[in-house]
Parts: C-alpha cells; sequence; structure tokens
C-alpha cells in the first residue's frame, strides 16, 4: 500500500509504450461485443446468499506461501527489495507470468516510464466467458525500497496468482470473463494502474462490471476489514466471512491509497479485502479478532522486517478464500 498521495504525486510522470507478449492481445482490449450494460457484477450473483460458498474452491494457503517464498527469495538475490525499476520487480514479474503461461493464460505486459525508471503491469485472461462482462482481480506487486515488501503486497499478489492458478486447474468455465492483473509502481502513486485505468477505451472500461483489490491480506496482528465502494462486491465479501463466523468492519485506513482508486474514479464498481497497516488495533478489535490490542496491525510496514516472518497465515488463508469465494460468485 502507498503512502499517501499528496506525499508521491509530484514523484510521478508517466511516459508510457504498451509492449506485447505471448499471443500479443493488448490489455483491456477484449474483442466484441462492444454493446454492453456497466454495472456491478455481484448485483445478481451477491442474492445467492451462502449456498455458493460451496462452488468456491479451497484455496490452499500452502501454495499461497510457497509463492510467498519465491518473493522473498527474490527480494533477497536483489538487493532486499522488489521495489519499482529495479531487477526484482521485473524477477517478481518474471515469476508470476511464467506460472500463468504455464497454467494456460493469455498474458501481457504493459510498459511504462515513472521517475525516470521503467515499471511494468501484467495482465493475465483467462480464455471464454463473457468479454463485455469482465470480473477482474488484482494486487500491486512492487514493493518499496527498504524491504522485500512480503505482507505488502507479495500477499495480494500470491492470493491472486493462486486463484488464477486455481480458474485454470479446475477447468473453471465462468459465465462472465476473468482477467487477472498485477500493478507496477503503486508504491510511488498507483502509476501502474492509474497508467492502465487511463489507456483504456471508454467501451473497455464499461466492460468491467466489477473491479477486486487485495493489498496486505496476511498482516500479522491482523483485523478484517472490506472495502465499502461498491454495495453488492462489499454483500458478497460480507457474505463469505459471516459464513465463516468472522466479523468484519468497513476498511477506511486506506481509503483511496491502493489501485482500485483509479478504477472507482472511472466509474468502475470496486471493492476489496485489507488486514491493517501502520494503524493500531484497539482492545475492542483484539477482543473480536484475537491478536495484540495497542500494537499496529503490521509493525513491518514498509520496513525491513517486511518478511516471510511478517505474516499471519490464519489471515491469509481466510482473505485468500474469500476472494475465491467472490472470483467465482461473481463472475457465475
Amino acid at each position: 500500500m502507498k503512502l499517501s498521495v499528496s506525499g508521491r504525486a509530484s514523484a510521478v510522470a508517466v511516459v508510457a509504450a504498451v509492449t506485447l507478449v505471448a499471443t500479443g492481445s493488448i490489455a483491456g482490449a477484449a474483442p466484441a461485443p462492444e454493446t454492453v450494460t456497466h454495472g456491478s457484477a455481484a448485483t445478481a450473483a451477491a442474492s445467492r446468499g451462502p449456498a455458493a460458498l460451496a462452488a468456491a474452491p479451497d484455496i490452499p494457503v500452502a501454495n499461497v506461501k510457497a509463492h510467498l517464498t519465491q518473493l522473498q527469495s527474490i527480494a533477497t538475490a536483489n538487493g532486499g527489495n522488489r521495489a519499482h525499476g529495479r531487477a526484482g520487480y521485473k524477477a517478481s514479474l518474471d515469476y508470476v507470468k511464467a506460472k500463468l503461461d504455464a497454467a494456460g493464460f493469455t498474458t501481457t505486459i504493459q510498459q511504462f516510464t515513472s521517475s525516470g525508471r521503467t515499471g511494468y503491469n501484467l495482465i493475465a485472461d483467462w480464455p471464454g466467458g463473457d468479454t463485455g462482462q469482465v470480473v477482474m482481480a488484482g494486487s500491486h506487486l512492487d514493493s518499496v525500497t527498504s524491504g522485500a515488501g512480503i505482507n505488502d503486497n507479495g500477499t495480494g499478489s500470491a492470493a491472486v496468482l493462486e486463484a488464477a492458478l486455481t480458474v485454470a486447474r479446475t477447468g473453471y468455465q465462468p459465465t462472465k470473463h476473468l482477467r487477472f492483473a498485477w500493478w507496477g509502481a503503486e508504491e510511488l502513486g498507483l502509476v501502474g494502474s492509474r497508467y492502465y485505468v487511463n489507456n483504456l477505451s471508454a467501451a473497455n472500461r464499461a466492460k468491467i462490471s466489477g473491479y477486486l483489490n487485495f493489498d496486505m491480506i496476511g498482516s500479522p496482528n491482523p483485523g478484517y476489514f472490506v472495502y465499502d465502494d461498491d454495495a453488492a462486491i462489499e454483500k458478497t465479501f460480507k457474505d463469505y466471512f459471516a459464513g465463516i463466523g468472522v466479523p468484519t468492519e468497513i476498511e477506511t485506513e486506506g481509503d483511496g491509497r491502493s489501485d482500485h482508486a483509479p478504477f472507482k474514479s472511472a466509474g468502475v464498481p470496486v471493492g476489496g479485502l485489507f488486514s491493517g497497516a501502520s494503524r493500531t488495533k484497539t482492545a475492542a478489535q483484539a477482543t473480536k479478532w484475537g491478536g495484540t490490542a495497542g500494537q499496529a496491525f503490521d509493525r513491518c510496514y514498509h520496513s525491513s522486517c517486511d518478511t516471510t516472518a511478517n505474516v499471519n497465515d490464519t489471515a491469509l488463508n481466510r482473505n485468500a478464500d474469500a476472494l475465491a469465494y467472490a472470483v467465482w460468485t461473481l463472475s457465475a
């Protein structure tokens, strides 16, 4: 999760070019139909309630953690971080892309320049589904320069990756089209996601019926926070957590500070999950969720100690499963 926009905006200057990879499809430029109704993907699906829970597969937390181990190894081998414009970021992107390519996704790398360094977004489309109704899940892949960024945001990136691989492994054939994304330069002011949204045509923006964002979902002293942007998407996540008996709160700490913001500004329905950053867990929250009152949700936020040791497995497991539940429910 980035620092406040005002503290970063002056550093951001984007000069963009698109590099087409694999099959050469342009990210966001899905084929016709052009005439669509723009609305939340959750509107119909959310009304299905807990019955949809069984349809969504369990995301093995061991698989998600294996991706985190790889991201940690990449950071360790590349100056201790995976930051924008650094070798560790490109190696992280290459790791994710190789997994998706092997699983049968159509992948596209989108290239841009920010702060004098080249950045990359990775977009992965699952073949099939109505390309006039796109359900999209994403996370930022970059870290800050001070550390490996395993909770922020290896956790979101690894969970989105494993959800995508589960789509392939199970042979899921959704009614809607599925797209997954890993954003660059989020920590510099949402640069990658903003570039993606700004370079979509109005018609292609209208085809995105929902964007789901996952930024920090394994905080070591976790809370369970749900974005309150699109009401139907919010309800989908709340239904999942209610089904497993975990109370949630509305997410406020990172409001507007992650990659859902450019989508929301463009009129796309958005939602997402968050387990907390530098804010302090209250006594009431500790009673509700466990953990330590008076301590930050993530004491290693934007620090060198944000390593694989800085992840709560229970929170990571619950949020990864909630991610899958939302993707399956909203795309059915």
